[in-house]
């Protein structure tokens, strides 16, 4: 899929899965043991602004990564590295991405506009 510019919503995500992560310090840490969710930051291209985001540990050690805002070109094969403050946590592959901006924009519009039927409907020919 090419694009159409460089800021077009389908290069947008604000998901993804990696593979196991790995730990620095612990394994994994604590708090998200514990909640099995933390509140951290990452990145996935070096010198990259860092992006908030919420990891959710799945049983395999893997993590889904829900970013705060949508981020750009985010690609399987690439490193998601965690960040609490200036540590750096760990890291895991990216296996898969969620939909893009653009394709949640779409279903949006397909679930907010009504049918063509159901306005022939509630509008009676005259």
């Amino acid at each position: 899929f090419k694009a159409p510019s460089r800021d077009h919503p389908a290069l947008y995500r604000d998901l993804l899965r990696t593979a196991r992560v790995h730990w620095i310090a612990e394994e994994p840490p604590p708090e998200l043991v514990r909640e099995k969710m933390m509140e951290c930051h990452f990145r996935f291209r070096h010198q990259m602004a860092l992006v908030p985001c919420v990891l959710t540990l799945n049983q395999d050690g893997s993590v889904w990564v829900t970013l705060v805002k949508p981020a750009r070109a985010i690609t399987p094969g690439q490193f998601a590295v965690f960040y609490k403050g200036d540590e750096c946590l760990g890291s895991g592959k990216i296996l898969r991405i969620g939909p893009s901006v653009y394709t949640l924009q779409q279903g949006k519009n397909r679930e907010e506009s009504p049918k063509k039927e159901e306005i022939d409907k509630a509008e009676p020919a005259t």
